[in-house]
């Protein structure tokens, strides 16, 4: 539900509009340096700014309540609080009886009965991102890997030299793009894994799509390998420590990290709230009517999604290297 992990097992917490998100920690082992300039940095690269992001700026000061003394892990839960301070819920009030299309409004109200927090998008918000970004930043520390992601496309665009050009004609339509982003670890050893039901790609997979926007992952050739026969994207072994010549799988066979770079993209579908005019079932008025949303929204979520994906997959490392 609002935990994820074994070992390394977060909890979290927080809507968009309530006073604070965050995360606690549990399972971190004790005597880890707890760098409060690598989570400060992680979390001013999720930060909107670039062209096509949200104007909505909050300060993401990440506040460590409990588990850490003296710069180290004591080995009890970490509690990282992140205080929500730029709220306009005023821009929300007309969504409770007009949901937004491609969004959790209508979902969340049949589910929770209308006593779900709305503002903002409430539980369901990108906003709870931000406390993800915060414990991966943490899960690092744990961790002997180096992880990285790349943006790769942004709706029909390609060539990233041009993302501010091309963010800002879909702005002038009032729209919106998807993009794919690509995220890597190197470094892991053979044997991450615990099949059956927690082979490393599943559990990959299962975070990724956990974050808001997500509605694909594939691994290595992932769909481009309907392309190909299997003489061609088997990962020919090519010595004794299991190197392969190439690395269609993306670092995972039958569920366990093989040694080779872990390699995975992710789809980010276009932002839901455009500030276009949409024709949708407005349940006051008992009929389809206009929906102009307002609020303050991403151009593309893709393009600060990032790192957010590469710090979830580092939680989902964490919990499988301890383990």
């Amino acid at each position: 539900m609002n935990s994820y992990g074994t070992l390394f097992r977060i909890t979290l917490y927080g809507e968009s509009h309530q006073p604070a998100i965050g995360v606690i920690i549990d399972g971190m082992p004790a005597g880890i340096t707890i760098d409060h300039r690598l989570i400060d940095q992680d979390m001013k690269k999720r930060q909107p700014g670039a062209i096509g992001t949200t104007p909505r700026k909050e300060a993401d000061e990440v506040n460590i309540l409990s588990g850490v003394f003296n710069g180290k892990s004591t080995g009890s839960p970490i509690h990282l609080m992140i205080e929500n301070t730029n709220i306009k819920s005023q821009d929300y009030e007309h969504l409770k009886n007009h949901p937004r299309p491609g969004h959790a409004d209508f979902v969340a109200s049949k589910k929770y009965h209308g006593f779900h927090d709305y503002r903002g998008g409430g539980r369901f918000s990108g906003r709870l991102t931000a406390a993800i970004v915060a414990a991966g930043a943490v899960a690092k520390m744990v961790v002997p890997f180096k992880l990285s992601h790349e943006l790769v496309q942004l709706g029909t665009l390609t060539d990233m030299t041009k993302i501010d050009e091309y963010l800002l004609s879909i702005a002038e339509q009032k729209d919106s793009v998807g993009g794919i982003i690509e995220v890597k670890a190197l470094g892991l050893p053979v044997g991450l894994g615990e099949p059956f039901f927690q082979k490393l790609d599943a559990e990959i997979a299962k975070m990724m799509f956990s974050i808001p926007s997500v509605k694909g992952v594939e691994f290595g050739l992932g769909f481009r390998g309907i392309d190909f026969m299997g003489s061609q994207t088997n990962d020919l072994i090519i010595d004794q420590e299991g190197r392969t010549k190439t690395n269609h799988s993306g670092g995972v066979t039958g569920g366990i990290s093989n040694g080779n770079a872990l390699v995975f993209r992710v789809m980010i579908k276009p932002t839901s709230s455009i500030g276009k005019g949409q024709e949708t079932y407005d349940f006051r008025e008992g009929k389809v009517t206009e929906l102009l949303i307002g609020g303050r929204h991403d151009v593309a979520i893709a393009r600060r999604a990032g790192i957010v994906l590469e710090n979830a997959l580092a939680i989902v490392l964490a919990d499988q290297y301890l383990i």
